[in-house]
């Protein structure tokens, strides 16, 4: 196995990669398929995953691979790649740059390196769960530790489903200021300390394993909903460590 250095070398050949492909689609007419579970997508998001996969498979041909668009390879490998080729491909057909790659390096189902790469932007966030760098910057959640001070973020109101509205609407009536800046980049602004909570409801492996890494390493906290290891639930918050748990509390009226 590679160490670290060469690793993060890896991701941003891959992002790289993917970078140029999504951007020779963006903002161009593209054939919108709707899935099973009625998300779209492109062509952008399959070539993005082809070429995550091939690069992989060239590399580390012992790994396995999980990718949102074309499935898994290779299931009980010790290390695995979870991708998520466009995370927000909502934004991308609407136009809007904020949405951007996912990529996760795991081992023995424990994610040990993140990324998030918004190509429109040219911005690559990597974390280790111990240091978090933006285009190799090192960044940090910012300290916040009232709810009035906090800048809440939110992917779509309507996956929030009526036993837990009554929380989020006490969460948005006490935060400074409240934005739909959500998918991967909402977990971008916690990690580069431009807001102070992420909320998803419902997430797939893909959305989340490599957010565990990132907002570890920026010092910010990543749970459920619930407030339990985000590995076993389908939902996520992700908030900076002196508001997490009210965050918690406040959501699910406790």
């Amino acid at each position: 196995m590679k160490d670290q250095p060469e690793l993060i070398a890896f991701i941003k050949h891959l992002t790289s990669g993917t970078g140029k492909i999504i951007r020779d689609y963006y903002r161009v007419p593209v054939n919108i398929e709707t899935k099973a579970d009625s998300s779209p997508v492109t062509i952008a998001d399959k070539k993005a995953e082809e070429f995550l996969r091939e690069a992989i498979m060239k590399e580390f041909p012992d790994h396995g691979i999980l990718g949102e668009e074309i499935g898994e390879m290779n299931p009980k490998a010790e290390y695995k790649w979870v991708l998520d080729p466009i995370d927000g491909t909502k934004s991308f057909i609407c136009g809007t740059p904020l949405f951007g790659t996912l990529i996760a390096l795991v081992k023995n189902r424990q994610p040990i390196l993140g990324a998030i790469h918004l190509p429109v932007l040219d911005e690559l966030l990597i974390g280790d769960n111990s240091v978090t760098t933006l285009n190799d910057i090192k960044v940090n959640v910012r300290g916040c530790n009232n709810i009035s001070d906090a800048v809440l973020l939110i992917t779509d109101l309507k996956t929030f489903g009526p036993d837990i509205t009554r929380g989020l609407n006490k969460l948005i009536s006490k935060s400074r200021l409240v934005r739909s800046w959500g998918d991967c980049y909402g977990y971008y602004l916690v990690a580069s300390g431009f807001a102070d909570i992420m909320i998803d409801p419902i997430m797939s492996v893909w959305d989340k394993m490599a957010l565990i890494p990132v907002i570890n390493g920026a010092g910010g906290v990543i749970t459920t909903m619930l407030g339990e290891d985000p590995l076993e639930g389908t939902s996520i918050i992700a908030a900076a460590k002196g508001i997490h748990l009210e965050v918690i509390r406040m959501i699910n009226r406790v």
